[in-house]
């Protein structure tokens, strides 16, 4: 068995600016951020889970479900931020971000970006995208677009209309799926780095790593996730629940 670790990591924090409190948000018996790590742990690729946050409410609700957890500093700004402080505490060959709130992530998604990132050394962060299949996504700034170039290289990322249809023919729409797996030193450089002017005004985080040069590859896959990010979006995950 190989010993190069895979370390899933997800970000969970209390006090969101649209739906406070949405990591505990019961879904079928079961908080939101249990959810996402129920199905993080059957991630094939990845060797360990933990839940980083800020809050301790969400860690006695872990501790009660036995989900391992890390305190981490209140004052980041992003996820990623936070998966960065538990680079420097718990040491892996790579880290995987898995967003607390998309509870209907599937485990091979997961997967997929490790294996994205395994299979390339051109590049030290992957994210992944799905071709756009709900028309009213384009215009929802909740939903970020993705624009990727030949080989699937990330080209912005914006949360309105991109690319512009001028060529309707030529024209493929595809959002984010906020899974993101890093190398160490791409961990490690994203929290040294300030956040850019694009990014600041998009609130899209992976935007550093563009903004910076860093390249990013955009893996393709179908999912039937999205973000929790409103209480309507909290009702429509309930409803998609299948299990």
């Amino acid at each position: 068995m190989s010993d190069f670790k895979v370390l899933g990591v997800i970000p969970a924090r209390m006090k969101s600016s649209r739906f406070p409190g949405k990591p505990l948000a019961d879904i079928k018996g079961r908080p939101m951020v249990a959810r996402v790590y129920d199905a993080a742990r059957r991630a094939a690729e990845l060797t360990e889970v933990v839940v980083a946050t800020d809050s301790s409410e969400i860690v006695e609700a872990c501790g009660n479900l036995n989900i391992p957890t890390v305190m981490t500093d209140g004052n980041h700004r992003t996820g990623t931020d936070r998966v960065a402080e538990v680079a420097t505490r718990i040491e892996a060959g790579m880290y995987v971000n898995i967003q607390g709130d998309e509870p209907l992530i599937e485990p091979e998604v997961i997967d997929a970006a490790v294996k994205g990132l395994k299979s390339d050394d051109h590049y030290q962060v992957v994210n992944l995208c799905m071709a756009i299949d709900r028309m009213t996504d384009l215009a929802d700034a909740t939903v970020p677009k993705v624009v990727k170039g030949p080989g699937g290289r990330a080209v912005f990322l914006s949360r309105a209309v991109i690319p512009y249809p001028k060529n309707p023919a030529f024209t493929d729409y595809f959002r984010q799926v906020c899974v993101y797996a890093f190398r160490p030193e791409a961990l490690q450089s994203f929290a040294e780095l300030d956040p850019g002017p694009i990014e600041a005004s998009e609130d899209i985080e992976l935007l550093r790593f563009i903004e910076y040069g860093v390249p990013v590859r955009m893996i393709e896959v179908v999912t039937r996730s999205f973000g929790v990010d409103t209480p309507a979006d909290l009702e429509r995950a309930r409803g998609t629940w299948t299990s």
